[in-house]
């Protein structure tokens, strides 16, 4: 455990230092206080909007954080040749990609605690202290993002940063759509879209049933039903998408 823990705080470490991450988390709290502002040019429910923009900000630079940060965490040891340092201690391949993963959701948590800190005062400010369901719904983010960077960590294991971009940008808009393609397929007449749809609905990530932020918006009850459901399906899905990765960088010949 301590090694596992050594790891994964070498990667926070690296990570914070990272001047566009900074950059971009700035951008997102500026996107939360900027919801404010929106409010005068908007029609209807101005408290229902400024909590949607603002939500969605949180959502959405979470998600990129995790993403930038992610596809080139395992990259950039293999192009720095530190890997090498690394794995000729005692410290197994499967250890190594958990202590990454870790260390990168140590990264994103801290990011969004951030903004959820920021979105507090706002809210508080502006409309009182956010119902119960608001920070339900961040706490299933985490779990959509646990998800997202296991998946970065996969493609970082074995391709570059850009092949990497490519790919995990396919499953983020695939996972955001998921109930849409297997709508299209169901009413598909071919057979063969039918079967495309419905590999890709079952196999890759369905990331808005892992979200409430429609619920969070109007401010009703928790489901806690899909809530837990929610919860059991990212743990199960990130742990199954890490474990697919430390198989293939255990194939992986590093030269």
């Amino acid at each position: 455990m301590g090694r596992l823990f050594a790891l994964a705080s070498n990667t926070f470490r690296e990570a914070i230092r990272d001047r566009i991450w900074i950059s971009i988390l700035v951008f997102a709290m500026a996107s939360i206080l900027l919801s404010v502002a929106l409010k005068e040019i908007t029609i209807g429910d101005q408290a229902k909007v400024v909590r949607s923009i603002a939500q969605g900000g949180v959502d959405f630079f979470s998600s990129v954080i995790a993403m930038f940060l992610g596809i080139s965490i395992i990259w950039k040891e293999l192009e720095k040749k530190t890997i090498y340092t690394i794995l000729s201690k005692p410290i197994p391949r499967w250890m190594f990609i958990l202590g990454k993963y870790l260390g990168l959701m140590m990264t994103v948590c801290i990011a969004v605690a951030s903004m959820i800190f920021i979105y507090t005062l706002l809210m508080s400010y502006e409309q009182g202290f956010p119902h119960l369901i608001t920070f339900v719904s961040f706490g299933l983010l985490l779990v959509e993002l646990m998800v997202l960077t296991a998946w970065a960590t996969l493609f970082s294991s074995y391709s570059a940063p850009t092949t990497a971009t490519v790919f995990l940008l396919s499953i983020f808009v695939i996972g955001h759509l998921a109930d849409d393609i297997w709508l299209f397929g169901n009413q598909s007449e071919n057979p063969s879209i039918r079967q495309f749809a419905s590999t890709l609905y079952w196999v890759l990530p369905n990331f808005e049933a892992m979200s409430i932020r429609e619920l969070s918006i109007h401010e009703k009850e928790v489901p806690w039903k899909q809530v837990w459901h929610a919860v059991l399906y990212g743990l199960g899905y990130s742990a199954a998408v890490l474990s697919f990765a430390v198989v293939i960088f255990q194939r992986k010949d590093i030269k």
